[in-house]
């Protein structure tokens, strides 16, 4: 599943090669599972010939800010993904697509190629996402009940201590809540919750301010990791980054020693 490292590296490719150019061809999936309610061809007439002006993103989703309304908005779901022709948007997957390769893929969801002859697509093997064409996408499901973005609204001890204080579920599903944070995924939470000495069944409630302090601060470390590497171009590998925060594992004790639940 697309985490938000693999979102924000598709964010930032779009923002990289894609802004100011104007949308030529569009071709949209009959897909009416995952294209949400619209038709193909009035999706395709309301994004021909627009601009783009800004790629946006929020948690695990991703929008193209056209010079005008409305916006194609795309959940990721299990298995979306962006590609950008001739461009590696990220290293975890294969996505630099070559031209010997079929173009675009048969799960093409949405295709379009921009007047400099740049060509981007979303796929969906899975046809568990969901791409939308919306005038405010900030102000509709699912964007709208979102909580605050991991990556770019982090939130303080202070407010971290104070959330959990009302929570009586488990950590770990806290986390995985995208209404209270969004963008942390499975991954993202076993490792801050390990490097934090945290037992993901422990009740958010329970923990301490000593522990507020120790996951926000693993939440920084890992939130650090991610700009550090998209902003160096290194485009963020699932598996390093999982190496590099799990790197003192090993020196850890069990987690089921660490908190009693």
């Amino acid at each position: 599943m697309p985490e938000l490292p693999e979102v924000e590296a598709a964010r930032r490719a779009i923002e990289e090669n894609c802004l100011g150019k104007k949308i030529k061809r569009v071709i949209i999936a009959d897909d009416t599972k995952v294209i949400d309610g619209i038709s193909p061809s009035d999706f395709q007439n309301s994004i021909l010939g627009k601009t783009i002006v800004s790629a946006r993103r929020k948690g695990k989703n991703l929008w193209l800010e056209l010079d005008s309304p409305p916006f194609p908005s795309f959940q990721f779901g299990m298995a979306g993904a962006i590609y950008i022709k001739g461009v590696a948007v990220t290293k975890y997957k294969r996505s630099a697509v070559k031209d010997s390769e079929e173009w675009p893929s048969k799960y093409s969801k949405f295709f379009v190629e921009l007047d400099d002859g740049l060509e981007l697509s979303f796929t969906d093997k899975r046809r568990f996402a969901k791409v939308r064409l919306l005038a405010n996408p900030t102000s509709v499901r699912p964007i709208s009940e979102l909580g605050p973005d991991a990556l770019l609204e982090p939130m303080t001890v202070e407010e971290f201590a104070e959330s959990f204080a009302k929570k009586k579920i488990t950590i770990k599903p806290l986390l995985l809540d995208q209404g209270f944070i969004s963008g942390i995924g499975n991954w993202i939470a076993d490792e801050v919750l390990y490097q934090a000495r945290i037992h993901p069944l422990q009740t958010a409630s329970s923990l301490s301010k000593e522990q507020c302090e120790a996951l926000h601060t693993s939440i920084k470390e890992g939130r650090r990791l991610i700009s550090s590497l998209l902003v160096e171009g290194q485009q963020l590998m699932f598996q390093s980054c999982r190496n590099f925060l799990g790197k003192t594992q090993r020196k850890q004790p069990r987690l089921d020693r660490v908190n009693d639940v």
